[in-house]
């Protein structure tokens, strides 16, 4: 008997334009001591499921038919209590927003200690006795037990919710996209310390991700879901190293990896399958370029593959060799294949930017203020310089709190610099301050995370495209065909189907496009593109990059590419910069970067980055500690705290950016990796202070 069976699982939500049938008759079983991975796009029914099994689902769902057994138990009919006795006590939930999940109102103490006093019959004491070893357990402080949620960083407040799922030692881990919008570094610690105490308690995993490098490394068997629908299921070395679905074969070509800048990521064409009813062909057959007229008579069954573990819902799975050569091809997807296009000898220098910096005060105690004291400074940008050209991309990439996302912001004029100098189209910022706002912000547009923050939720499609038109007084007399244009320039076709459309009514890939449309509909001369696609399944990140491109390349639009994701910004970037704590460290031509990293940080973020192949040994990166405290940073080099090169030199000055490299790739390090190193240690065999991601 398996620890948790799920068996012909089918769940349907209620809506006002009739049922939504998310999940399709599912079936998975999880042994002892096994992880197991869920994987699929946005919509594919994997967290559903999820809710399903933890009874959590929202009023206007409901399990239609199937069974969930844990340990034997059906939990889908046990009593209206007897599902939270289990929840905590046998079955733990990490959810995949901690920000979310946590009270902002109480300290994280009481929100364990909650969660273990409702289950256990201890005291105060004892309780607050376990809730530092489970700080001390997940690499937290534990002297920092009473600070409340917003007190913690990303990655700590995902931990505080480790800690918490990890309070009465349960059987079953249920990790609902646990990683999701961290960087590479953090999400590296998350999944090593969800592993390293799994391991300590014995118990199993449950993780539920669209990242198919994070299942690669972790799990040992998979369901790859679409449409509510099993697609492939098995070991992980049977599914991903020989798929046999187009499905399977499709993400994986998806996934970018950082050490195949010369293979671009072909994506899935196409939006996933509309589930107003029960799928009566393959739900994949819309998307598909190995369908037939079978396809379209009925899904196929999970058959069992002759590879031990292996099971694939396709009609065509005896022709799996000659697919999986074939869907490589972006030709076999009906994408049209990138041509190399020749470098232009020179082109025009469209934004400089010379030391700049933006502090922001801190927050003083009343006597400090009535003693005249001087605040103290948080340096998020300090002496930043750089140039961007006509039709380049320049991605800039480092930790949450590193300070880019603030270089973006203050490059765009959203906050104001503190010093240091830019220079946009030939003029300075203060010659556009003076009467020039307008111009500025016509020339010159920001793409931010979230869509769905940046997007009024009250104004159509039409009306958001439109707006900027107004406001700037352009297209007066064909705007509609302005907007219309616009939204087919990036992907929304045919445009028509959208203008009526609100925020809500579109998948996160569509409101992110609408949000892109938004920008260029005024033609700018240049985009600040901050984390546009950290929260997009694999397949629309590589759209939304390829649309990305193809932008620069033909219209001659100046780009910089904000993100944490490495992998992504290397098949988009021209040229890369490092950010660490407000400054530059690391900064060269992509290809040389991420070939050659001459800055230990750089070789670490880039040896973070997950594989695809699950039989490649990754090394695991763990830095140690955290980045140092902005307010109080340590003299010298801000990374010498962490950095397994440091001696005494490093922690008495710091290094310029010109210290290690030349023209078109320096670093700030005064023992930068050597040339013939660097290679292996971007690739992840001698990272600094690294664990096999198998260990």
């Amino acid at each position: 008997m398996s620890l948790l069976e799920v068996d012909n699982l089918t769940v349907t939500y209620g809506t006002e334009e009739g049922r939504v049938h998310a999940v399709n008759g599912i079936s998975f079983n999880i042994d002892e001591g096994i992880n197991y991975g869920l994987a699929g796009e946005s919509g594919s029914g994997k967290s559903t499921a999820a809710e399903a099994i933890l009874g959590l689902l929202p009023d206007n769902g409901h399990v239609d038919t199937g069974e969930v057994r844990f340990k034997g138990e059906d939990l889908l009919k046990l009593s209206e209590k007897e599902p939270r006795d289990v929840l905590w006590e046998d079955i733990a939930y990490i959810p995949q927003s901690a920000m979310d999940a946590l009270d902002p109102v109480l300290s994280c103490e009481k929100q364990i200690r909650q969660a273990i006093q409702s289950h256990r019959n201890v005291s105060k004491k004892k309780a607050r006795d376990r809730i530092r070893e489970l700080f001390e357990m997940v690499g937290l402080d534990p002297n920092r037990i009473d600070e409340y949620p917003h007190e913690f960083s990303g990655g700590m407040r995902q931990r505080v919710t480790i800690a918490m799922a990890l309070a009465l030692e349960p059987d079953l881990i249920i990790a609902d996209e646990p990683t999701t919008g961290l960087d590479v570094i953090v999400q590296d610690k998350i999944i090593d310390k969800i592993l390293e105490i799994q391991d300590r308690i014995d118990s199993s995993l449950l993780l539920i991700t669209h990242e198919i490098g994070v299942i690669a490394e972790t799990c040992d068997e998979l369901s790859l879901l679409y449409g509510g629908k099993v697609m492939e299921q098995g070991s992980v070395d049977n599914v991903l190293t020989n798929p046999t679905n187009p499905y399977t074969m499709g993400l994986k070509n998806s996934f970018p990896e950082v050490d195949e800048l010369s293979d671009d990521p072909v994506s899935i064409p196409g939006s996933p399958p509309d589930l107003s009813a029960p799928p009566t062909s393959c739900v994949f057959t819309d998307r598909c370029p190995f369908a037939t007229e079978e396809c379209e008579q009925s899904h196929p069954p999970l058959t069992d593959l002759p590879n031990r573990n292996h099971r694939s819902a396709c009609h065509h799975v005896n022709q799996a060799a000659q697919m999986r050569s074939q869907s490589q091809d972006p030709e076999t997807w009906g994408i049209d294949p990138v041509e190399d296009e020749e470098e232009a000898d020179s082109t025009e220098e469209i934004l400089r930017v010379d030391d700049l910096q933006k502090w922001y005060s801190t927050s003083q105690p009343l006597l400090d203020r009535l003693r005249g004291e001087e605040p103290q400074q948080v340096k998020a940008v300090d002496g930043v310089s750089f140039s961007l050209h006509e039709s380049e991309v320049l991605g800039i990439a480092g930790e949450s709190g590193c300070g880019k996302s603030t270089l973006g912001e203050t490059i765009s004029l959203l906050e104001d610099p503190t010093g240091g100098t830019i220079t946009f189209d030939g003029k300075s910022i203060e010659e556009y301050k003076q009467g020039g706002m307008k111009e500025f912000r016509r020339k010159a547009q920001i793409i931010f995370q979230d869509p769905f923050d940046s997007l009024n939720p009250r104004q159509t499609v039409q009306r958001l495209i439109t707006e900027p038109l107004e406001i700037h007084d352009l297209a007066e007399g064909s705007r509609e065909e302005k907007v219309a244009e616009t939204l087919e320039r990036v992907g929304l076709t045919p445009a028509e189907q959208f203008l009526d459309e609100y925020p809500h009514e579109l998948s996160g890939g569509q409101r992110q496009r609408v949000a892109i449309a938004r920008a260029l509909v005024l033609d700018p001369e240049f985009l600040v593109c901050d984390e546009p696609a950290s929260m997009l399944d694999v397949s629309l990140k590589v759209n939304l990059l390829n649309l990305l491109r193809d932008l620069a390349d033909e219209d001659g639009i100046g780009i910089i590419y904000i993100s944490h994701d490495l992998a992504s910004l290397s098949q988009v970037s021209d040229r890369l910069a490092i950010m660490y704590l407000g400054r530059i460290i690391e900064i060269g031509e992509t290809e040389r970067v991420v070939s050659s990293p001459r800055h230990p940080y750089t070789s670490a973020l880039l040896s973070a980055s997950p594989e695809k192949d699950p039989t490649e040994d990754r090394q695991r990166v763990l830095l140690d500690g955290e980045p140092p405290d902005p307010v109080n940073l340590p003299s010298g080099c801000a990374f010498a705290p962490r950095c397994p090169k440091a001696v005494d030199e490093c922690r008495e000055a710091e290094p310029p950016l010109d210290e290690a490299g030349d023209d078109t790739h320096s670093a700030a390090c005064y023992f930068p990796v050597d040339e013939e190193d660097a290679g292996t240690e971007a690739n992840g065999t001698t990272p600094p202070s690294s664990t096999s991601a198998d260990d």
